[in-house]
């Protein structure tokens, strides 16, 4: 049960404290038993399983290596195809279903499998650990908080310092960041990065140095308690940003194309042991294009995706190292146990065929802006703080070798397999083993606690808990020979499904994750079921449905039945409709037509604002005006790679500006600057309608008198930024206008209110302040 509860001392209780009978046992403090190891869970983001050099890739990974010369690798662990649910497991021992996560929290909706919301009954690991005595700290990427929770305001049940079980929180909240200018959070508070990139700041450096100067500081002052840290780094997920001295050194090693690259992979992982001598290369797909048949003048831009990722890894490992470096100074690395997973899922394929400058512009269904010249001319930003890039299909496909397909596809190993690292000197004896047992991400939390002799809580908090659902790995440290535990697995995501069982698998791709729109997907009935027998067979290369017809039948059975247990049904292989929380069924934190912000608001993500895509809207501010005059954002959503504000020109004139992917701009000025004193500024939107991402007419307006007309040739229909927020009276993060930087967004005259409504024909273009604050609260 925990809290653990308090029990009063009984006895002798006397009246006078000098009193030479008072006597009281001593307070202790709070301890996990004697011997519980200290906990270091490094989870990186989307690494593919033949990427990293530990596992035969050819991204250098000299930290992995050496942890595994020191522990034991995993060839057969495995992850759900997706990030947050992947870490939702995780950080639970359940399966992502389970916990709510049957995709990503921007995609949630009412049903319980895929609601985004953790039940009671499911606590975390790390508030096990803590209420057991552990000091508990996560840096690096959050993607389990409800997009409705995720204001600066919460509520904070589901963040990482709120109801997470975690002491310390230093990160950020989402799937994916800049990790040049990222928008971070220290506990639940918006924090903004210590430095720039033209300073030499990057993200995770910055994790790095946090997660160090937390443990020194925790083995300084609690050298006796065991601490569990959880290092997730947003890399190497898209954007692929690194320093260019990173890239230099891999110039030229990929000119041969993804196919070569496998071939490669292979030779290697077999000299390395780490997959059977008999296993065989998984066939290309017909909707992985050859690289052969890619066009000639694409061939350097697709080289340079790779060499920038690799790079990417290779950094990221790089300061994974310092970690292990404090651990070892400390000396306390004999006494952890080091989880190094290298990947959340197989590799992203949400790069597109031709890779992205930009990866919005897929996710918008706009990607065709990103011609071959413009990518040939942005060549040698790629990895740069102007770039926000991801690499194409093939080469994900390629980081997954030998494996058939890629992240979200979590039929087929290529989605969900994804090598391991377990170092724990004081424990494992067989230094440099390898471990071919099925694990999964859901054993790691029953093995923490078997490893810190913890019992599983059936109470906490007053709440009665389910059992967990994963196996400790533990009996796999000292017998590599060891019969497998976790022998029943089932997978699914976005209609894409497999069950693992006993060494068989029995699995049917549905969507194909860089579509959209997929043309070819068929009815749930109609997907075509492939079978493997995985004792001879690791990367489902050889498919034998037509051979046992009757096997295949007695999976596919067993994943329903397991479907139904955990929570998965009903399928769902919506995409871009569920982006939309009217149609997912999921609840917004605004409701209405209208919303109200005030000066300082800000770190307010897209689903804590109004949505005005594909629609008219107008942009209501009372602002006083200084003699000298004024300049500065008025209101700014997104940033450079998308966006729009309204801002005010160093000579004063009244601007707004529509940034599309950062590779069209459209603005609108007025010809004459604000005069002093108290006004009323207004721009209109009127969007053209008939259909999505189309344009409209801009009108600005000084106290109800129009100064400007412009026009806005087209939008963004689905997402502005992955990272991006909105801001009031400054701009955080990267700038959407090039006429400021955000350090110098700030307003510089007294903004009273800003006022967002949809639709443009309210109050003859002026508000009446008397009836501001009535008409915004009706219509919220």
């Amino acid at each position: 049960m925990l809290p653990i509860p308090d029990r009063p001392a009984v006895g002798l209780t006397t009246y006078d404290a000098k009193d030479p009978d008072t006597d009281f046992p001593p307070i202790e403090p709070l301890t996990p038993p004697a011997g519980a190891p200290n906990v270091l869970v490094i989870l990186l983001d989307d690494v593919g399983f033949g990427a990293s050099s530990t596992f035969g890739g050819p991204c250098e990974t000299p930290t992995a290596d050496r942890l595994a010369r020191g522990g034991l690798r995993y060839n057969r662990f495995h992850t759900t195809a997706l990030c947050a649910p992947t870490r939702q497991a995780l950080l639970t021992g359940r399966n992502h279903h389970s916990v709510g996560m049957g995709s990503i929290t921007e995609t949630a909706t009412s049903a319980p499998g895929n609601s985004s919301l953790r039940p009671n009954t499911k606590a975390p690991l790390a508030m096990t650990l803590k209420l057991n005595g552990y000091s508990t700290a996560q840096f690096g990427k959050c993607h389990e908080v409800p997009v409705w929770q995720s204001s600066p305001l919460g509520p904070f049940d589901a963040w990482p310092s709120g109801g997470g079980g975690f002491e310390t929180f230093y990160g950020f909240i989402g799937g994916e960041n800049n990790q040049w200018d990222p928008a971070l959070y220290d506990g639940t508070t918006p924090v903004e990065p210590p430095a720039t990139p033209e300073e030499g700041y990057h993200l995770t450096e910055d994790l790095a140095d946090r997660a160090v100067s937390w443990m020194r500081q925790q083995k300084a002052l609690m050298p006796d308690k065991p601490f569990f840290v959880y290092f997730a780094p947003g890399a190497t997920h898209a954007p692929h940003h690194v320093p260019p001295e990173w890239i230099e050194k891999y110039v030229g090693r990929f000119d041969d194309g993804w196919d070569v690259l496998r071939e490669r992979t292979l030779a290697r992982q077999k000299e390395l042991g780490v997959v059977p001598e008999d296993t065989e290369l998984t066939a290309r797909h017909d909707e992985i294009p050859a690289w052969e048949d890619m066009p000639e003048e694409m061939k350097p831009v697709l080289a340079r995706q790779m060499e920038v990722y690799a790079a990417f890894l290779e950094h990221t490992d790089h300061h994974v190292g310092r970690l292990i470096d404090a651990l070892e100074d400390l000396e306390v690395l004999d006494d952890t146990i080091v989880y190094y997973i290298v990947g959340d899922n197989g590799a992203s394929a949400e790069g597109t065929v031709n890779g992205a400058f930009n990866e919005m512009a897929n996710f918008n269904g706009m990607a065709a802006l990103e011609t071959p010249e413009f990518m040939l001319s942005k060549m040698a930003e790629f990895g740069s703080p102007s770039s926000y890039n991801h690499y194409s299909v093939g080469w994900a496909w390629a980081m997954c070798s030998p494996l058939q397909w890629t992240k979200q596809v979590a039929s087929h190993w290529g989605g969900t397999r994804n090598g391991t690292i377990v170092h724990w000197p004081k424990r494992i004896e067989d230094a440099g083993g390898l471990r071919s047992q099925f694990t999964h991400v859901i054993d790691l939390a029953p093995t923490i606690l078997e490893a810190a002799g913890l019992p599983e809580p059936t109470m906490v908090n007053g709440v009665q808990q389910s059992p967990i659902e994963g196996t400790s790995m533990l009996y796999t440290f000292d017998d590599p020979d060891a019969r497998e535990r976790h022998d029943l697995q089932y997978f699914e995501m976005f209609g894409n499904r497999g069950i693992y069982h006993r060494g068989w698998s029995a699995v049917t791709k549905h969507k194909t994750p860089w579509l959209l729109v997929d043309p070819h997907m068929a009815p749930f009935d109609d997907d075509a079921w492939e079978l493997y027998d995985g004792a001879g067979d690791f990367s489902q290369a050889r498919d034998l449905s037509a051979e046992h017809p009757e096997k295949l039948a007695s999976l596919q059975r067993l994943w329903l039945i397991e479907a139904a247990k955990y929570g998965v049904l009903p399928l769902d292989d919506r995409s871009g409709e569920r982006l939309n929380p009217d149609l997912a069924g999921r609840p917004t934190l605004i409701r209405g037509t209208s919303q109200m912000f005030f000066p300082g608001m800000g770190r307010l993500s897209e689903n804590s604002v109004v949505n005005v895509k594909n629609k008219s809207f107008s942009l209501t501010a009372e602002i006083d005006v200084p003699p000298g005059g004024v300049t500065g954002v008025i209101i700014a959503q997104g940033g450079r790679f998308g966006g729009w504000a309204v801002y005010v020109k160093p000579d004063g004139r009244l601007t707004f500006v529509y940034n599309v992917l950062g590779i069209q701009s459209f603005t609108t000025t007025a010809e004459s600057p604000i005069p002093a004193g108290n006004h009323q500024v207004r721009m209109e939107f009127a969007y053209d309608g008939g259909g999505l991402a189309k344009g409209g007419d801009v009108t600005l307006f000084h106290d109800g008198e129009e100064v400007a007309r412009g026009r806005v040739e087209a939008t963004q229909p689905m997402v502005f930024s992955a990272d991006e927020t909105t801001d009031i009276g400054y701009e955080s993060g990267t700038p959407v206008s090039t006429d400021y930087t955000t350090r110098e967004s700030r307003f510089t005259g007294r903004l009273h209110w800003v006022q967002l409504d949809l639709g443009t024909d309210d109050h003859d273009h002026f508000i009446d302040p008397e009836e501001r604050l009535r008409v915004a609260l009706s219509r919220q």
